[in-house]
């Protein structure tokens, strides 16, 4: 079966809304942030720090071309993986992507006490997730499926895909 990636911005659900569907389907989840991390030894913030982020970029793209040889995975990518025109195309040929997004307030409720994310450690979190989003958009616009997760929990949110892939 193909795969299903979930995409998106940081604090849409896409891992723990990924945990509940493999395990609805009987499928085997991946995080990417986690592999990569388990592969480096180092958090995600770690290596953006220690290494830089076109490093990351890289260990990303490689780790895409791997998932998308495999089949029955249900995997929560990174939220800036489909930028990458190459690693959309190999997504896009080997599953169905699906896109979160969700509002920035929710956003910025979700990540303000996560110190891991690399990203928004910056004087205005707000305003940097209003400009990431303004410049991933083109490219999560591409996903097969878009969900809206504002105000939905994790099993509607499962329910959804589970609808969109039947």
């Amino acid at each position: 079966m193909k795969n299903i990636y979930i995409v998106g911005f940081m604090g849409t659900g896409k891992t723990s809304t990924a945990k509940e569907l493999a395990k609805r389907l009987g499928r085997e989840f991946i995080d990417m942030d986690d592999s990569i991390q388990g592969k480096e030894g180092l958090a995600i913030n770690g290596i953006f720090k220690e290494k830089g982020e076109p490093y990351f970029r890289k260990l990303e793209k490689d780790l895409v071309r791997e998932l998308s040889c495999r089949e029955n995975l249900v995997v929560s990518c990174g939220g800036g993986v489909i930028v990458d025109e190459e690693n959309l195309s190999n997504l896009k040929k080997s599953g169905t992507v699906i896109c979160f997004k969700s509002d920035v307030d929710v956003i910025l409720r979700r990540t303000k006490d996560n110190s891991e994310r690399p990203l928004l450690n910056v004087d205005n979190p707000r305003k940097q997730i209003s400009e990431l989003l303004k410049k991933r958009e083109p490219f999560y616009s591409q996903s097969d499926h878009t969900i809206d997760t504002t105000h939905l929990s994790i099993a509607e949110t499962v329910d959804k895909i589970i609808k969109i892939i039947k």
